[in-house]
């Protein structure tokens, strides 16, 4: 158990930021798994425009610290590849 004042405040702290960050993640996979389910419909279309929409949502993970570049990269680079494969 912390003792003293200033880690008192950092758990304080770090529960806050696990709360807000936990969202960031949750919303960057509702834009992905937006973009999976329209692949798996077979709608270019719905699938090039939730691609769209997932793309700065994954670069703001990125930004804020949610997640590594080369995650964002990869699971851009996947998605795209997918969509471009849809005839």
């Amino acid at each position: 158990m912390a003792n003293t004042p200033q880690a008192k405040k950092r758990i304080r702290r770090n529960d806050r930021r696990a709360e807000v960050n936990g969202a960031r993640v949750g919303r960057i996979r509702t834009f992905v798994k937006k973009v999976e389910l329209a692949l798996v419909a077979g709608d270019k279309g719905a699938a090039a425009a939730a691609l769209a929409a997932a793309q700065p949502e994954i670069a703001r993970g990125v930004a804020k610290g949610v997640m590594h570049k080369n995650t964002a990269s990869r699971k851009f680079a996947r998605l795209t590849k997918r969509v471009a494969a849809l005839a």
